[in-house]
């Protein structure tokens, strides 16, 4: 865990693609966010429901993506952070490598990591323009459609999009409070441009990684 890079920010930002790229290069161990959250905590997730008293099943696609208002979504994604980063710390801790571990995902929220760092230059959070999230929206599929069955699609990727421009602008506020960089990603440099300058954030680490 001292060891360990963190890439944070938004949804469409590039985290994966950069992370990938960084590890091939160095030697890193890569955990992704959204892969182990969305599969591997589910049973975990399950057993905290039941701890609250909730219902067991997750909830319907139009209570998730219509029923409430993006502000809402929002307030309840930043809410549950906290609970999901332990789990992924959890994973973190397990990994078997003699290799330093790369971790990227939106829900690595740069106050949530910062205790964690020996310095704020261990961390950089990743957060596109609008002009590149509409691109991203344009060209990649899963990021220009939900692919769920909702009633309303058109309306329920309107409120997500507005739930993930919140939660980025929260992510983007919180770096800057900690002295976490940012990074403004427009599309103007290609995702192994933008790799290159994340390595040179961290490249006080990397040189070590290398040698490790």
């Amino acid at each position: 865990m001292q060891r360990a890079l963190w890439i944070g920010g938004a949804q469409w930002s590039g985290k994966t693609t950069v992370a990938e790229l960084l590890a091939e290069k160095y030697g890193l161990t890569a955990y992704h966010y959204d892969y182990h959250d969305a599969r591997g905590h589910q049973d975990r997730r399950i057993a905290r429901r039941l701890a609250l008293g909730e219902p067991v099943e997750d909830p319907t696609p139009d209570h998730v993506w219509l029923d409430r208002s993006p502000e809402e979504m929002a307030a309840e994604t930043l809410t549950g952070f906290p609970v999901r980063f332990e789990w992924a710390l959890d994973d973190l801790r397990a990994l078997f490598t003699a290799r330093p571990a790369i971790a990227e995902g939106w829900g690595l929220r740069p106050e949530l990591v910062a205790p964690l760092l020996d310095s704020p230059r261990r961390m950089v959070v990743l957060v596109p323009t609008e002009d590149f999230r509409r691109h991203q929206i344009r060209t990649l599929p899963r990021a220009g459609n939900l692919n769920v069955p909702v009633t309303d699609p058109a309306r329920s990727q309107a409120n997500r999009l507005a739930r993930d421009r919140l939660v980025a602008e929260d992510a983007a506020r919180h770096a800057r409070r900690l002295g976490i960089r940012v990074i403004e990603v427009d599309g103007t440099l290609d995702a192994v441009a933008v790799a290159a300058e994340v390595a040179e954030h961290f490249a006080p680490y990397l040189g070590a990684a290398t040698a490790a």
